[in-house]
């Protein structure tokens, strides 16, 4: 059986004294039931599992009635776990939660609790607004190279078009199959279930046009301006800024800001496009896999958005912050910075690009501490993707 990494994490901190609830926070298919399921096994825990993601579920009272099961079952067993799924799709749920939790504090019940979510910017919400310093986050990011090579034998080649859903490597030797998984159970589940439903949005058809801007503009730097006139639509810039920050908060499509050193970044600046899982260009690509790798600007495209990919989700929960940087026709493709480290990575994938490598530039303005050439002539693609992203900066 194949275990994540963050598998130990959350079984070390079981193990001890109730002291924090732990909160399981990343996008849907990223394995957060299954992690916790694995874990409940290896332990030996008594537990109950209860999930909110049904539509007839938005009374406050189910969470209620869900801790007292628990509770009445710790009484038989003093190591007992509740674990809550989708939460956040109960109204004001951070209020109940931190009450019960509270009640459990004062009378001394040793009730461990996990909350899972599948909103990370919506499930960050609740727990700043109410449970300030009774929990912590262990985030689920899409899974990465390495993960999907270990639990499905995956080459380089198949994770660049196929991206990390280990629920949908079942059907990849069906195309139309798995595509219509990743746009009817992924896609179309998120945007309606973990966006539309979860927060006011006043243009829906906007929104889900914007994602598909995203996907097809995926590494590519638009201001947004530009992308109202892709859109063909009257919204204004903020709209659409906090649009594409719900898509990101959901793990599927994000905007890199541009480094700008230690200067204020402004929120208007024009962001670089990038989908969080190449699987959700692919499922709406005209392209098949054996097609996809012949046409080299794709492939190139579908490249260095995996790598952008991976060192975005691969640095969630961390103090590491990606960027992009250009100035005119010059531009590098990725920035990270930890702390004053900074390191500049240009990405070679074969395709011509419509910007000049920027790097000789940044450096003279920067001074970043390592400059890394990913793919002709620099380090592997492969050994890049395997890599924690944490060896880069």
């Amino acid at each position: 059986m194949f275990y994540r990494p963050i598998f130990q994490v959350l079984v070390r901190r079981l193990k001890e004294p109730r002291q924090f609830m732990q909160v399981l926070s990343g996008p849907r298919q990223s394995g957060k039931t299954t992690l916790i399921k694995q874990v409940i096994d290896s332990l030996e825990i008594q537990s109950h599992y209860a999930s909110a993601d049904e539509p007839f579920l938005q009374a406050q009272s189910w969470i209620e009635e869900q801790w007292n099961t628990a509770r009445l079952m710790a009484k038989k067993s003093r190591n007992m776990l509740l674990v809550l799924d989708e939460i956040q799709k109960i109204p004001s749920w951070s209020d109940i939660v931190k009450n019960l939790w509270d009640e459990d504090t004062r009378n001394r019940i040793p009730l461990k609790t996990v909350i899972l979510g599948s909103s990370p910017l919506l499930m960050q919400r609740g727990l700043s607004e109410s449970l300030a310093g009774r929990f912590e986050i262990i985030p689920v990011s899409h899974w990465s190279y390495s993960e999907m090579r270990d639990a499905f034998r995956w080459k380089l080649e198949q994770y660049i078009y196929f991206g990390g859903y280990p629920g949908a490597a079942p059907l990849i030797h069906d195309q139309q199959r798995w595509s219509r998984y990743i746009i009817d159970s992924l896609i179309e589940t998120t945007i309606s279930r973990d966006v539309l439903h979860m927060t006011r949005v006043d243009k829906p058809a906007l929104l889900r046009r914007l994602f598909h801007l995203g996907c097809n503009y995926s590494t590519q730097v638009l201001s947004y301006q530009k992308m109202l006139g892709q859109l063909q639509d009257t919204a204004n810039t903020t709209t659409l800024a906090h649009y594409l920050e719900l898509l990101s908060g959901s793990g599927m499509v994000t905007g890199i800001q541009k480094f700008a050193g230690q200067q204020v970044r402004q929120r208007g600046s024009s962001p670089k496009l990038l989908a969080l899982n190449t699987a959700l260009i692919s499922a709406q690509s005209p392209f098949s896999f054996e097609e996809a790798q012949e046409n080299r600007t794709y492939w190139g495209r579908l490249v260095e958005s995996s790598i952008g990919a991976y060192l975005v989700n691969g640095s969630i929960g961390s103090n590491i912050e990606v960027f992009y940087w250009r100035e005119g026709n010059k531009e590098v493709d990725y920035i990270l910075r930890r702390g004053k480290s900074v390191t500049a990575i240009e990405v070679k994938s074969g395709r011509v690009k419509d910007s000049f490598s920027g790097m000789d530039s940044f450096t003279t303005a920067f001074t970043p501490k390592q400059k890394i050439i990913v793919g002709i002539q620099g380090i592997s693609i492969e050994e890049f993707l395997l890599a924690p992203v944490s060896d880069w900066v």
